[in-house]
Order: C-alpha cells, then sequence, then structure tokens
C-alpha cells in the first residue's frame, strides 16, 4: 500500500527563521466562543521553512512561482546521503545514481540541527563539481535538510538557478527515504506571484 512521507515544516507564530528575515506572525484575530467562527491572518517571508526558490530570486526573471507548472515541481526523485560533511562533493556514485531530468534530494542530517544557530551559520555546502554534475545530468530541481546549498556570494545558488534548477530549501525526514533507489517526490508551492513560496513537500512510496 502506498503511503505519503511528509517533508515540510509546520508553520507556526515564532518558529524558525533565516536569520535577518521578518519573523512569522500568525494572528487568531476571531475566535468562536466570541465570534461565532474561527480566523487566522499569517504574516511571513516567502523563504521561511520549508520552500522553493525559482531563478527569480538571485536574477533577473520575470518568471513567479504562479506561473509554474505543476508538473514541472514534481516527479522521480533520488537520494543522496552525504552525512554532515562541511563540503558535499562530487563522488562517481552520484554520476551513475542520477539521470536526465531528475529530482535530487540530498540528505546530510542537519535537520536534526534545524532552529539553532548552527544550523543558519555551520550548514554543509556543495561544491562546484557536484553543481556541475546536477547541471550536466539537467536536473530539474534539488532539495537538502539545511537552509541553503552554499553562503554569500551565493555562487552555487546563481550557477544552477543560471541552468533553470529550483532549489527545494529546509526538507525534513529525509532518512525515511533511506534505502529507495527512486521515488516520486510532490512539491506544491503557494500559487503566489514572487521568487519562492513555503510549500508543502511529500514523497510517495510504493
Amino acid at each position: 500500500m502506498a503511503k505519503l512521507i511528509d517533508l515540510s515544516w509546520e508553520i507556526y507564530q515564532g518558529m524558525p527563521v533565516y536569520p535577518g528575515d521578518i519573523e512569522v506572525e500568525l494572528e487568531n484575530d476571531k475566535k468562536l466562543e466570541s465570534d461565532g467562527f474561527e480566523n487566522h491572518n499569517l504574516k511571513m517571508g516567502m523563504h521561511t521553512g520549508t520552500h522553493l526558490d525559482l531563478p527569480a530570486h538571485m536574477l533577473k526573471s520575470d518568471n513567479h512561482l504562479s506561473e509554474i507548472e505543476l508538473a514541472s515541481l514534481s516527479g522521480k526523485a533520488k537520494l543522496i546521503y552525504s552525512g554532515t560533511k562541511e563540503i558535499i562533493a562530487y563522488k562517481e556514485e552520484y554520476d551513475k545514481l542520477i539521470e536526465k531530468g531528475d529530482i535530487v534530494l540530498i540528505y546530510t542530517g542537519f535537520a536534526e540541527k534545524y532552529g539553532s544557530r548552527e544550523y543558519y551559520e555551520e550548514h554543509p555546502v556543495l561544491n562546484q563539481e557536484l553543481a556541475q554534475l546536477l547541471i550536466d545530468k539537467e536536473i530539474k530541481m534539488i532539495g537538502f535538510d539545511m537552509p541553503s546549498p552554499d553562503r554569500f556570494p551565493y555562487q552555487i545558488h546563481k550557477l544552477l538557478f543560471e541552468n533553470d534548477i529550483y532549489i527545494l530549501e529546509n526538507l525534513r525526514n529525509l532518512d525515511k527515504l533511506l534505502g529507495f533507489k527512486s521515488f516520486e517526490l510532490l512539491v506544491f508551492p503557494l500559487k503566489i506571484r514572487a521568487e519562492a513560496a513555503p510549500v508543502r513537500a511529500a514523497v510517495l512510496l510504493e
């Protein structure tokens, strides 16, 4: 029987945000007891929690998430287990694993540090050789259990974006995918006119 593995973090008042981003405000302004109905208002940045970045995040582009076909955000995915190394580097086994058009997820184990200073400031980074492999394989998206594939000046971000590779950040539960050769990844971002958006991401396991 097929099952879904949720890869997304919960959105709530006071949740972790990238240093310098606005705090999440989730206000319960109408209450059933006093108003006859419940209502919440949400204020948050588009790069909060589990979210998808488009090239327009760092490159000049008129494309927004509201214009992206959902089919381009889901599909066959492969998992790379890198461990919590400082540099996630190219390995010959990755070349054999990844096929043209795949989505690639990188499991580092860093989700265990989610919300901590270390999570945002000391996460692993991809090296250029691995990024080039992903480009050569023409993957359509990369995701990982950390807040970024690099640090300022964000050269890996830009290299991936220049080759139309979307970036899925702050995933969780990737450990549950160990042992599967491939799986179906489903990503549903807000249909919003912006360069990024929070997503509900899940894997369908047969």
